[in-house]
């Protein structure tokens, strides 16, 4: 299949390449499709929790309660790592 992008499109995908989180095009477009179908599928009591989650840490940072940088990247790397579906 091919498929003809406009640039912004090609942009966002070469952005999220060149950010080494990616194997290549078909890894960015793969987790792009998944996100979006987990998010499609959430029931109104799991978004509820979401949002709840996103206000509780909004307060957190309110309050000062954060973390660097280096160590959420390694705690977000470690979230993807469990989220995506295994390479074979």
């Amino acid at each position: 299949m091919q498929l003809n992008l406009p640039p912004d499109i090609e942009t966002l995908i070469n952005k999220r390449l060149s950010s080494g989180a990616y194997s290549d095009v078909e890894d960015v477009l793969r987790c792009a499709l998944e996100a979006q179908d987990a998010e499609e599928s959430l029931t109104d009591e799991e978004r509820r929790a979401l949002s709840a989650h996103i206000e509780q840490g909004y307060l957190q940072a309110e309050r000062g309660e954060l973390i660097d940088g280096e160590q959420a990247r390694r705690e977000i790397q470690a979230m993807k790592e469990d989220w995506r579906p295994s390479k074979r």
